[in-house]
């Protein structure tokens, strides 16, 4: 099965914006595959405007010139991804990829190329062009790269085909769709890409970009996606931090072997670096422990935003956690237990059992601004447990009757609970 776990990986998006380049991917590359990879980190991903010649930070060129191949299909621009040359697309930096024992993926935009449809491009065994796939009003707000496409029109089918036979041929293993998780008449093109994946024959993870997804359309993102992002793009932002609880209490339920909601990236470390190599995450270490808890309890896919050849020591500890880590892959059924103001503190509960019956991962969050303390009572939980072992600080402690944790402002104890 695609996507039995939530995928772990890096992103290029938080660092380098829609500037990314080969020798930065390769770099990236090569340090997951010698210091994360033993702990499940696989997915390295390329984002937006590959084919874009002059991107040159997180900003988009309205109109600029795109590389593509006569088909209305879009090619690594070979200034920025040299290997491309002579046709050869991603296949070369896939193959180095794989090389190391990871796995490769892209970002595309919905849709197909304004620029295809103003020249009348052919569509690859198609009767169809470009031209009349086109649906000239359906228009990415804040990116104009594409044409959304009519998906009533068989060179729709066509198009998403070629370009998903393109991908496999390059040996892609993951596509990030974006602007359409959020469009509000996004299923007809949802199904052609994931129809165009089957069609491929290669296995690749679908992701769906940006949200926030809707609730109401969970059991359709299920069925036809393996994540699909349950926020806007997420940086490091208290604040952004702080809604995802609501958000990731809406969604926990529909985490599943196959289909993740995605809370988005990880922006942690060296962030930002099209803007200044000196530039790192704002979020405190206790916030970074608060998000890495509450993704890995809501069983969130875990993308790497950082240029992690500058991975300082406890960015390093938070990504190496086998056993904060271990949630994603031994736990099901998490929920929130109780929300609640103690003292002027908002205190956030969630709780996870194994899959094996054999351990409870319990996390106590504090959403407020001082120190406070935190109880739970586990026979309330109906469970028999003797021993509490914290996640972050690996220290054991008896349980008789209730966990309590002094918790810092905006901080987390994280507990693995077992006989």
């Amino acid at each position: 099965m695609v996507a039995l776990y939530p995928p772990m990986g890096w992103n290029s998006w938080d660092c380098y914006g829609a500037a990314v380049d080969e020798k930065t991917v390769r770099q990236n590359a090569d340090f997951m595959a010698k210091n994360l990879k033993q702990y499940g980190w696989e997915y390295i991903v390329v984002d937006i405007e590959w084919y874009q010649p002059t991107a040159m930070t997180h900003a988009y060129q309205p109109f600029a010139s795109l590389v593509m191949d006569e088909y209305s299909r879009l090619l690594p621009a070979e200034n920025r991804f040299p290997s491309a040359k002579d046709g050869q697309g991603f296949k070369p930096l896939a193959d180095y990829v794989h090389s190391l024992g990871l796995k490769f993926g892209i970002h595309i935009m919905r849709g197909i190329p304004r620029q295809a449809a103003t020249e009348n491009l052919k569509i690859k065994d198609s009767k169809y062009t470009a031209r009349d796939v086109a649906v000239y009003n359906n228009i990415c707000w804040w990116n104009p790269d594409m044409y959304g496409t009519d998906t009533n029109c068989d060179g729709a089918r066509d198009y998403y085909n070629s370009i998903f036979e393109l991908y496999a041929e390059w040996g892609v293993d993951f596509v990030k769709v974006d602007d359409i998780c959020r469009n509000d008449n996004n299923e007809g093109e949802i199904k052609l890409i994931a129809d165009a994946i089957k069609n491929s024959g290669r296995e690749m993870v679908l992701s769906l970009s940006p949200g926030p997804a809707k609730v109401s359309q969970a059991e359709f993102l299920k069925e036809y996606a393996n994540m699909w992002r349950i926020t806007d793009d997420f940086w490091d932002k208290w604040d952004l931090l702080y809604n995802m609880f609501e958000r990731a209490e809406n969604w926990c339920c529909h985490a599943g072997a196959g289909h993740w909601p995605d809370a988005d990236m990880l922006p942690i470390g060296a962030i930002n670096q099209v803007y200044s190599p000196d530039n790192r995450t704002h979020f405190t270490e206790d916030e970074q422990k608060t998000m890495m808890s509450l993704w890995c309890m809501m069983r969130s896919p875990l993308m790497i935003g950082s240029e992690m050849t500058k991975m300082d020591d406890f960015t390093m500890s938070i990504l190496t956690n086998e056993e904060l880590l271990e949630i994603q892959k031994k736990s099901f059924c998490a929920h929130m237990l109780k929300r609640k103001n103690v003292d002027g503190c908002e205190q956030i509960t969630w709780f996870a059992p194994s899959t094996d019956g054999s351990a409870y991962y319990l996390a106590l969050f504090n959403a407020g601004e001082a120190v406070t303390t935190i109880s739970v009572d586990t026979s309330l939980l109906g469970i028999d447990v003797s021993l509490a072992h914290d996640i972050w600080t690996k220290q054991d402690a008896k349980v008789d009757g209730s966990v309590t944790a002094s918790v810092n402002p905006h901080g987390v104890a994280l507990f693995k609970l077992t006989k």
